[in-house]
Parts: C-alpha cells; structure tokens; sequence
C-alpha cells in the first residue's frame, strides 16, 4: 500500500517538531537534531520536516512504496507524465537507503517516488528537483547541474550530482 510523503523545511525544528507532535498526537518515528519523520497510519501519511538552511515551507511531495512491484507500477506512472525524469536509483536520503526517482509537477513542485530498503547514519546525498520542469536538480550543497538539455519525454535523466550533505 502506497504511503503519501510530505517534507516540509522548518526555521525551528524544535518549535516545528512540538506543533506536528500535537497535532498528529504523536511523537516522531525519527528525531534527529536537523530532522523529524512520523509515519503515520490515520492518515496514512510519511510527514518529514527539515532545518538545512532550505526556505520554509513545502520542500517536496512524494509517493512512498513498500515493496519493488509498486516502485514499478509508480515509476512507469512517471513516464507517462509530461517532463523528464531524475532516476537516482539507490541513494542516501533522510537517515535512509533508498531507491528513488523524482520528476517536478508543471509548476515546478519536486515530487519523488522512492522505496526505502533500510536505515542510514547520515542525512545523505540525494538530490532535490528544481525549477519548472526539472529543469535544474540540486545535491544539498553540490552545484546545479544544466538538465536544461534533457528532452520531456526522457524516460531517465541524466545522473545526479553527488557529494556530501552539509555534513
């Protein structure tokens, strides 16, 4: 069953995290001192806030998967859709290993399709889509690399740039 993922940037992630404590009447699943995840059954949600210097408010959306044949099912959704397509594949994100990919809405709002495979001790080097049309992605504190050239009906982006996570 398929999990809807919201990750939102906070100023405060103490403040941030005692609000979205109350109001989901319950603790975090994950706490770090630069982020907080819930997974939450009603509603049937994964909520992560972050403070790595991101401006507050929606960082991105996405479509969390529990097992290989819903990663495909999703995926091949996200080739059907207008704009190219950032396929990581394994990565390092949030605490956790991941396989992932990531295409923009047509007002440039990152959404992420991804299936977690376990934990991680770092926050990771995944990358973020940016920009109308995926036309830019960004590592968290690498350069922006130009997918300006990536056609809208590719079906695999060009690879992310990795590095470190501000850590």
């Amino acid at each position: 069953m398929k999990r809807l993922h919201v990750h939102v940037a906070v100023a405060d992630l103490q403040q941030s995290v005692r609000f979205y404590s109350t109001l989901f009447a319950a603790e975090p699943t994950v706490l770090k001192d630069d982020y907080a995840k819930w997974m939450l059954e009603d509603p049937r949600v994964n909520f992560a806030i972050s403070a790595r210097g991101a401006a507050a408010g929606i960082e991105h959306l996405g479509i969390q998967v529990e097992d290989e044949a819903e990663l495909a099912e999703v995926h091949a959704r996200l080739q059907q859709a207008e704009g190219p397509i950032l396929d990581e594949g394994a990565t390092t994100c949030c605490y956790a290993q991941s396989t992932k990919a990531w295409i923009a809405d047509p007002t440039g709002i990152a959404w992420e399709t991804f299936l977690t495979t376990g934990e991680h001790t770092t926050y990771g080097d995944s990358a973020l889509i940016k920009g109308a049309n995926a036309a830019a992605v960004t590592a968290c504190c690498g350069p922006k690399p130009d997918f300006a050239a990536v056609a809208p009906a590719a079906s695999a982006a060009a690879p992310a740039a990795k590095g470190s996570c501000c850590g």
